[in-house]
């Protein structure tokens, strides 16, 4: 590009040397290292090939100089985890062009405890104890040495992996698992039965008819899945229930009951979604999203009360989790257990423990794929013992294992909304379709907010809509359009995700539109890999809407 009156050039080189490992000197902050030119000469030779002049022009100054890079790419923003009003504002690797925006949002942060945007991306709670060292290291040269290629979706690339795995990590690789790296686990994405790897790209790849396949296996028979990634806290003390209530818009359950509630801000903006179990009366079984284990670990702590006797303790690595899900589960599970699973003993959103091949686990009556199932929660050491007395259960069953990108696919034909794409804290629980899971009558942090916009209306509304699709599906931040209003005027929303609905032969989507486009019925378009989608806002569910295959049988 342009510098003054002259050229500037500045390669991302695919052999990039980390600096500073033993420690840097705090004086060094406009400091430069020494120049060298050899590194830089087949980067300007490329450079030639697009601009001729560089062939002949001198060299006026070569700057050699180190430059922060996280391992995802984005940069440090927002509250350090454990410490009280500490902020960091750092490891910006694109450097002063994100200065404004920076301070703007971190001063947001500070003064209203949330950003008008969602910056979940930059929130140094990201990472946990399991990045440091070789794993930041290595990821963060390859990010660097990435910058600038085209990154696939559901594209995992293998640097710094495995970090975080589970004991039948190895077993599930044996047969086929394609994994992913979430908050450093290794989770399977999907199990590819021909041995050709994942063809990454932005249309429907080959996991389509694989994926297919589990889908059908999950809806028609039973299916098994590692949800080990979960993030597990454990909250006692006298005021554990009092605490619970405060923070969070749903009410508590009673013992052996399971609620779903949302943690918000002052401003009502969702902070984080979470599956709440009483153990007993002073003894709560928390469960929230693998990417938010520290998040909200550090949430709830920051949140407790001087006068406020509550412990919190986070309990993720101790505990394996396998779903088991389907029409045949109780079926499965009945030949390990003398439990009475019988649907008027052990009820939709209830949790009991008991014992499975004659290991005592927490079993939870809940799902994430609207089909009859338990997550069963474990200790880790006795998981390959229990994948294998499940797997051997279930085989007269037609038992596969499964993968995200099906969980992802069921969850979306029951318009099963999701924490960091269509919960954030840009918006409020009334924006959200969140309102049954809002207990007005207590109070709750973010309460009087969440009313002011439920009295006063809001501007935008989450709609779940059909989509007119050949081979590609939303992916989330795809532009929603009005084809009736002139080019400028025309935007209405935005998706938030998306998939194939296998079992409805549909592509799904969620989206935020302008309030007038949220009625059932109404058509727009969805601007999907350069081509504008029909779509259609549905009522309810694509599939099951009345949870007769989840409550009630």
């Amino acid at each position: 590009r342009q510098e003054q009156s002259g050229l500037i050039i500045g390669p991302y080189e695919m052999q990039a040397e980390a600096w500073g490992l033993n420690g840097i000197d705090w004086g060094f902050d406009n400091a430069l290292l020494p120049p060298d030119l050899e590194r830089l000469e087949p980067h300007l030779a490329e450079a030639a090939k697009s601009l001729p002049v560089f062939e002949t022009a001198g060299i006026k100054k070569v700057v050699s100089g180190p430059i922060t890079h996280t391992p995802d790419g984005n940069f440090l923003l927002g509250p350090a985890p454990g410490l009280r009003n500490h902020w960091m504002c750092c490891a910006a690797s694109i450097g002063i062009t994100q200065g404004p925006g920076c301070g703007k949002y971190l001063a947001q942060w500070m003064v209203h405890g949330q950003t008008e945007i969602n910056v979940r991306e930059m929130d140094p709670r990201r990472y946990g104890d399991w990045a440091c060292g070789k794993y930041t290291l290595d990821k963060s040269i390859d990010e660097y040495e990435h910058m600038y290629a085209t990154h696939y979706p559901g594209e995992f690339r293998s640097a710094g992996r495995p970090v975080r795995t589970t004991p039948i990590y190895e077993k599930l690789k044996s047969i086929g698992a394609v994994f992913a790296e979430t908050f450093g686990w290794e989770r399977a994405k999907w199990f590819d039965q021909k041995g050709e790897g994942e063809q990454y790209s932005f249309r429907r790849n080959n996991s389509f008819s694989a994926v297919a396949e589990e889908c059908r296996a999950v809806r028609e028979r039973v299916g098994l899945i590692d949800m080990t990634s979960f993030a597990k806290y454990e909250i006692s003390g006298n005021d554990a229930e009092k605490f619970l209530n405060r923070i969070c818009a749903n009410r508590i359950p009673k013992i052996g009951g399971v609620s779903l509630v949302h943690m918000l801000t002052e401003l009502g903006g969702i902070e984080g979604e979470a599956t709440i179990t009483r153990l007993e009366d002073n003894l709560f079984y928390v469960l929230s999203a693998a990417v938010a284990e520290i998040h909200d670990y550090d949430w709830f702590s920051q949140h407790i009360l001087p006068e406020e006797n509550v412990n919190i303790s986070n309990i993720t690595d101790d505990y394996g989790v396998l779903v088991l899900t389907g029409p045949r589960s109780r079926d499965v599970l009945s030949k390990l257990t003398d439990a009475d699973l019988s649907n008027k003993e052990f009820r939709w959103m209830r949790g009991k423990s008991i014992e499975v091949s004659g290991i005592p686990l927490h079993a939870l009556r809940v799902s994430y794929v609207g089909e009859l199932g338990w997550e069963l929660h474990h200790p880790m050491d006795k998981m390959e013992t229990l994948y294998d007395a499940i797997m051997e259960a279930g085989e007269e069953f037609g038992i596969a294992n499964f993968g995200t990108y099906t969980m992802n696919s069921l969850r979306m034909e029951k318009a099963y909304k999701g924490w960091g794409s269509e919960l954030t804290t840009e918006i409020t629980p009334m924006e959200a379709g969140l309102e049954r899971f809002v207990d007005f009558s207590k109070c709750f942090l973010g309460r009087e907010a969440t009313l002011s916009r439920k009295l006063l209306g809001v501007n935008t509304k989450l709609v779940y809509v059909s989509v007119e699709t050949a081979d590609s599906d939303c992916l989330g931040n795809e532009t929603v359009l009005n084809p009736e209003a002139p080019s400028g005027e025309n935007i209405i929303g935005v998706t938030t995700s998306g998939a194939y609905g296998h079992t409805v032969s549909q592509s799904m989507a969620f989206a935020y539109v302008q309030p007038k486009f949220a009625e059932p019925g109404t058509k727009f378009e969805i601007r999907v890999l350069g081509h504008n989608c029909s779509a259609t806002v549905l009522k309810e569910a694509a599939y099951d809407p009345q949870n007769l295959r989840l409550r009630d049988v």
